[in-house]
Protein backbone atom coordinates (compact mmCIF):
# COMPACT_ATOMS: atom_id res chain seq x y z
CA UNK A 1 0.00 0.00 0.00
CA UNK A 2 2.84 2.40 0.88
CA UNK A 3 4.48 1.84 -2.52
CA UNK A 4 1.16 2.39 -4.28
CA UNK A 5 0.56 5.64 -2.37
CA UNK A 6 4.10 6.73 -3.15
CA UNK A 7 3.58 5.97 -6.82
CA UNK A 8 0.19 7.66 -7.03
CA UNK A 9 0.57 10.65 -4.70
CA UNK A 10 4.26 11.35 -4.66
CA UNK A 11 6.07 11.97 -1.42
CA UNK A 12 4.39 15.36 -0.92
CA UNK A 13 0.96 13.79 -1.32
CA UNK A 14 1.84 11.11 1.23
CA UNK A 15 2.94 13.76 3.71
CA UNK A 16 -0.35 15.66 3.26
CA UNK A 17 -2.35 12.41 3.66
CA UNK A 18 -0.31 11.51 6.76
CA UNK A 19 -0.86 14.91 8.40
CA UNK A 20 -4.60 14.74 7.72
CA UNK A 21 -4.82 11.17 9.07
CA UNK A 22 -2.83 12.09 12.19
CA UNK A 23 -5.02 15.14 12.82
CA UNK A 24 -8.19 13.06 12.46
CA UNK A 25 -6.91 10.30 14.74
CA UNK A 26 -6.01 12.86 17.43
CA UNK A 27 -9.32 14.65 17.03
CA UNK A 28 -7.56 17.87 16.07
CA UNK A 29 -9.67 20.26 14.04
CA UNK A 30 -7.96 23.04 12.21
CA UNK A 31 -9.60 26.43 12.00
CA UNK A 32 -7.22 27.37 9.19
CA UNK A 33 -7.13 25.47 5.89
CA UNK A 34 -3.83 23.81 5.07
CA UNK A 35 -2.12 25.82 2.35
CA UNK A 36 -0.99 23.67 -0.54
CA UNK A 37 1.80 24.86 -2.80
CA UNK A 38 0.44 25.79 -6.23
CA UNK A 39 3.10 24.20 -8.41
CA UNK A 40 1.68 25.40 -11.71
CA UNK A 41 4.89 27.27 -12.55
CA UNK A 42 7.43 24.86 -11.05
CA UNK A 43 8.74 23.79 -14.47
CA UNK A 44 8.93 27.35 -15.86
CA UNK A 45 12.71 27.29 -15.28
CA UNK A 46 12.99 24.71 -18.09
CA UNK A 47 11.37 26.77 -20.83
CA UNK A 48 13.87 27.52 -23.58
CA UNK A 49 16.89 25.83 -25.12
CA UNK A 50 19.54 23.90 -23.20
CA UNK A 51 22.72 21.94 -23.82
CA UNK A 52 22.35 18.42 -22.43
CA UNK A 53 25.02 16.12 -21.04
CA UNK A 54 23.75 12.63 -20.18
CA UNK A 55 25.30 9.72 -18.33
CA UNK A 56 23.29 6.50 -18.73
CA UNK A 57 23.72 3.14 -17.03
CA UNK A 58 22.70 0.64 -19.78
CA UNK A 59 22.65 -2.41 -17.47
CA UNK A 60 20.19 -1.59 -14.71
CA UNK A 61 19.64 -3.33 -11.38
CA UNK A 62 22.59 -5.65 -12.01
CA UNK A 63 25.28 -3.87 -9.98
CA UNK A 64 26.92 -2.50 -13.14
CA UNK A 65 29.06 0.63 -12.85
CA UNK A 66 29.71 1.09 -16.60
CA UNK A 67 28.23 4.39 -17.78
CA UNK A 68 27.75 5.68 -21.35
CA UNK A 69 27.91 9.46 -21.97
CA UNK A 70 26.05 11.59 -24.50
CA UNK A 71 25.88 15.26 -25.49
CA UNK A 72 23.20 17.19 -27.34
CA UNK A 73 20.20 19.44 -26.85
CA UNK A 74 17.07 19.68 -24.72
CA UNK A 75 14.48 22.25 -25.86
CA UNK A 76 11.32 23.03 -23.86
CA UNK A 77 8.23 25.03 -24.76
CA UNK A 78 4.87 25.75 -23.15
CA UNK A 79 1.80 24.38 -24.89
CA UNK A 80 -1.00 26.74 -25.94
CA UNK A 81 -0.21 29.30 -23.24
CA UNK A 82 -0.82 26.73 -20.49
CA UNK A 83 1.44 25.41 -17.74
CA UNK A 84 1.89 22.17 -19.70
CA UNK A 85 5.15 21.85 -21.57
CA UNK A 86 6.85 19.66 -24.15
CA UNK A 87 10.51 18.75 -24.34
CA UNK A 88 12.37 17.73 -27.50
CA UNK A 89 15.55 15.91 -26.56
CA UNK A 90 18.35 14.61 -28.77
CA UNK A 91 21.82 13.41 -27.73
CA UNK A 92 24.68 11.38 -29.24
CA UNK A 93 27.61 9.46 -27.80
CA UNK A 94 31.03 11.04 -28.61
CA UNK A 95 31.63 8.51 -31.42
CA UNK A 96 28.08 9.15 -32.78
CA UNK A 97 27.30 5.39 -32.64
CA UNK A 98 24.67 5.78 -29.93
CA UNK A 99 21.78 8.19 -30.43
CA UNK A 100 18.80 9.00 -28.19
CA UNK A 101 15.85 11.04 -29.44
CA UNK A 102 12.95 11.57 -27.05
CA UNK A 103 10.04 13.81 -26.21
CA UNK A 104 8.61 14.49 -22.75
CA UNK A 105 5.14 15.83 -22.03
CA UNK A 106 4.55 17.42 -18.62
CA UNK A 107 0.95 18.11 -17.53
CA UNK A 108 -0.04 19.99 -14.36
CA UNK A 109 -3.18 19.03 -12.42
CA UNK A 110 -4.50 22.13 -10.57
CA UNK A 111 -6.70 19.99 -8.28
CA UNK A 112 -3.95 17.70 -6.93
CA UNK A 113 -1.18 20.31 -7.41
CA UNK A 114 0.95 17.61 -9.01
CA UNK A 115 2.65 17.03 -12.33
CA UNK A 116 2.35 13.95 -14.54
CA UNK A 117 5.36 13.34 -16.76
CA UNK A 118 4.91 11.19 -19.86
CA UNK A 119 7.59 9.91 -22.23
CA UNK A 120 6.42 10.33 -25.83
CA UNK A 121 7.73 8.36 -28.79
CA UNK A 122 6.52 10.19 -31.90
CA UNK A 123 8.40 7.82 -34.22
CA UNK A 124 6.43 4.81 -32.94
CA UNK A 125 3.27 6.68 -31.95
CA UNK A 126 3.34 5.65 -28.27
CA UNK A 127 2.85 7.37 -24.94
CA UNK A 128 4.79 5.93 -22.01
CA UNK A 129 2.41 4.76 -19.30
CA UNK A 130 2.12 5.08 -16.43
CA UNK A 131 3.48 8.61 -16.03
CA UNK A 132 5.70 9.57 -13.12
CA UNK A 133 3.66 11.78 -10.78
CA UNK A 134 4.83 14.23 -8.15
CA UNK A 135 5.66 17.77 -7.18
CA UNK A 136 8.31 20.23 -6.12
CA UNK A 137 9.25 21.14 -2.57
CA UNK A 138 11.38 24.25 -2.86
CA UNK A 139 13.86 23.70 -5.69
CA UNK A 140 13.67 19.90 -5.57
CA UNK A 141 11.09 17.93 -7.52
CA UNK A 142 10.33 14.24 -6.95
CA UNK A 143 8.12 12.14 -9.22
CA UNK A 144 7.28 8.42 -8.89
CA UNK A 145 5.58 5.53 -10.61
CA UNK A 146 5.40 1.77 -10.31
CA UNK A 147 6.03 -0.41 -13.35
CA UNK A 148 7.48 -3.68 -14.57
CA UNK A 149 11.11 -3.89 -15.63
CA UNK A 150 12.38 -7.18 -17.05
CA UNK A 151 9.59 -9.09 -15.32
CA UNK A 152 10.03 -7.40 -11.92
CA UNK A 153 7.80 -4.85 -10.23
CA UNK A 154 9.90 -1.75 -9.52
CA UNK A 155 9.48 1.84 -8.43
CA UNK A 156 10.76 4.59 -10.71
CA UNK A 157 11.80 7.99 -9.37
CA UNK A 158 12.71 11.20 -11.21
CA UNK A 159 14.44 13.89 -9.17
CA UNK A 160 15.02 17.47 -10.35
CA UNK A 161 17.69 19.36 -8.39
CA UNK A 162 20.51 21.92 -8.62
CA UNK A 163 18.09 24.29 -10.37
CA UNK A 164 19.27 27.75 -11.39
CA UNK A 165 18.66 30.05 -14.37
CA UNK A 166 21.68 28.50 -16.11
CA UNK A 167 21.74 24.87 -14.93
CA UNK A 168 19.59 21.98 -13.76
CA UNK A 169 20.01 18.28 -13.10
CA UNK A 170 17.57 15.41 -13.51
CA UNK A 171 18.18 11.89 -12.20
CA UNK A 172 16.21 8.72 -12.84
CA UNK A 173 16.47 5.90 -10.31
CA UNK A 174 14.98 2.41 -10.00
CA UNK A 175 14.15 0.54 -6.80
CA UNK A 176 13.48 -3.19 -6.76
CA UNK A 177 12.92 -3.31 -2.98
CA UNK A 178 9.91 -1.01 -2.51
CA UNK A 179 11.93 2.19 -2.13
CA UNK A 180 14.41 1.05 0.53
CA UNK A 181 17.30 1.56 -1.88
CA UNK A 182 17.61 3.35 -5.21
CA UNK A 183 19.97 2.84 -8.16
CA UNK A 184 20.56 5.99 -10.20
CA UNK A 185 20.68 4.96 -13.88
CA UNK A 186 20.24 8.25 -15.77
CA UNK A 187 21.78 11.64 -15.03
CA UNK A 188 21.00 14.58 -17.30
CA UNK A 189 22.80 17.84 -16.65
CA UNK A 190 21.40 20.85 -18.47
CA UNK A 191 23.26 24.12 -19.07
CA UNK A 192 22.54 27.28 -21.05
Amino acid sequence: MKALMLARCGLGGMIRVGVIALSLSLGVASAQPVMTHDGAHDFDFLIGDWKAHVRRLPERLTGSTEWVEYDGISNHKKLFGSNSNLEEFEVDSPDKHLHIKAQTLRLYNPVTHQWSIFLVDVDNGTLGLPPVVGEFTGKRGEFFDQENYKGRAILVRYVWLDISPHAARMEQSFSADGGKSWEVNWICELSR
